[in-house]
């Protein structure tokens, strides 16, 4: 049935948009950005029902439902792993430690702008973004003291390096870990964007640089610097062979990738109950069981609580509210003209730009639903695109939303604006390598890579 012209289409399009500029307005208004989502996505879906009640596809709807609550529910529990074991490490002074070892290093300020730019690159394949974005601003708030010129620009470079390095794995955007879930693109092949993440990242830091404060920041590390909890670094480990089980579950036992992610969050309990009834807590390291200031034993649950359930349960809301407006029609019509009439190569290139002011997860969800036919070379290009484009501007990606946060003032919209004609060169630089390099791929259907 195609409501798109009827009263319920219209209805479940302006509720869509208002509940995403209350999510686009949240730093100002304080309102959790999963409230509008959850609300719209409820409603959307009661007046689908309504119009099919009495019909012979009543079920229809619920059917539809069930789906994407499937398809929810795999990301759910994929990133509840996540997220609980980078909670795990935060806990264990993982981060706190590798910011204070970076801010008592001597190192000039064009030093630590391309130090914290790489490290951004690389921790984001791993991490996600947005926990690295947070982390090197910690790094470049601590040393920066002083100098709002290099934190802003270091900001920018942080920004655009973690977009960067998510883009070319799995397990660094929630966009690349959906379309690996999806099956559409397998593991080893997202290390084909590689090169050009590498040059999304290179170009505007190159030019960026030229802009970086010369001297040495004046402001020293901490004066007691922050050291490891017992257990950090076996907790490191496990977190590295729960992405190795993830990710051959997927590959070798054609099992979901969650399955493997939820085997190494047991894992992560076992050690640390092992951890909580081993602990001696002490204002001393006796005997290597405590360490200065481990008053707390390690809780596991305790982890599972910090994670981000706002961020979980938003997108939740936003499958289901992109799900009932495919269902409704629209993104049938909206396929149609953006990969029929423009082509994949233009379409994909504008979902990029898109996802630099609509956040990249709805519009990668609405390309899902689409479900466009296209080889792996343009498939793997909508996973670039939607990774990267949300650094042309600040409120482009959660890294950037959460940096003009963390370094308010200091940070802007209209700081990173400055420079968005270096990020989009890059942008472009990154699409042209792409589609150079990958040519091979034109005629493999993404059906055919498993």
């Amino acid at each position: 049935m195609d409501l798109t012209a009827n009263w319920v289409g219209v209805a479940a399009i302006a509720l869509f948009v208002a509940a995403y500029i209350l999510v686009i307005t949240e730093e100002f208004t304080h309102l959790r950005k999963s409230k509008p989502v959850m609300l719209a996505a409820g409603v959307i879906w009661a007046l689908i029902a309504h119009q099919y009640a009495g019909t012979e596809q009543t079920h229809a709807p619920a059917e539809a439902v069930n789906e994407y609550l499937t398809e929810f529910a795999q990301l759910f529990l994929f990133l509840l792993a996540a997220m609980t074991y980078v909670n795990a490490m935060s806990e264990r002074n993982v981060f706190k430690a590798l910011r204070d070892r970076l801010a008592g290093r001597s190192y000039t300020f064009r030093t630590m702008f391309w130090i914290t730019g790489i490290l951004s690159f690389f921790l984001s394949p791993v991490i996600d973004n947005l926990t690295t974005a947070l982390v090197m601003c910690a790094v470049v708030l601590a040393i920066g003291e002083g100098s709002p010129r290099f934190i802003g620009i270091a900001c920018i470079n942080i920004v655009v390096a973690a977009n960067a390095g998510g883009a070319f794995s799995p397990f660094g955007d929630i966009t690349t870990l959906m379309v690996w879930q999806r099956g559409i693109v397998s593991f080893d092949y997202f290390f084909r964007l590689f090169l050009p993440s590498v040059v999304n990242f290179l170009v505007p830091a190159a030019i960026m640089s030229l802009a970086v404060p010369k001297g040495l920041p004046s402001a020293s590390g901490p004066d007691n610097a922050v050291g490891l909890k017992r257990g950090a670094k076996q907790i490191m480990f496990l977190f590295a062979c729960t992405i190795v089980t993830a990710v051959s579950f997927h590959n070798f036992l054609h099992l979901p990738p969650f399955l493997g992610m939820m085997t190494g969050l047991a894992a992560l309990k076992f050690y640390g109950y092992y951890l909580r009834v081993t602990h001696a807590a002490s204002t001393n390291d006796r005997g290597h069981r405590g360490q200065i200031g481990d008053t707390m034993a390690f809780d596991s649950f305790g982890e599972v609580a910090r994670i981000e359930w706002d961020t979980l349960l938003f997108f939740f809301g936003v499958i289901m509210c992109v799900g009932g407006l495919g269902f409704i029609g629209y993104l049938d019509h909206f396929s149609a003209y953006l990969y029929g009439e423009l082509g994949p190569t233009v379409a994909n290139v504008l979902i990029g730009i898109i996802s630099a002011v609509v956040d990249n997860i709805p519009v990668m969800v609405a390309v899902l639903e689409m479900n466009p036919a296209m080889n792996l070379q343009q498939w793997l290009l909508v996973t670039l695109t939607a990774g990267v484009g949300g650094s042309l501007l600040s409120i482009g990606s959660a890294a950037g939303i959460a940096l003009m946060g963390q370094a308010r003032g200091q940070y802007t919209f209209f700081t990173h604006l400055r420079w968005t004609p270096a990020i989009a060169l890059g942008y472009a630089l990154s699409i042209w390598l792409h589609m150079v390099l990958n040519r091979s791929l034109e005629n493999v259907l993404p059906n055919v890579v498993r």
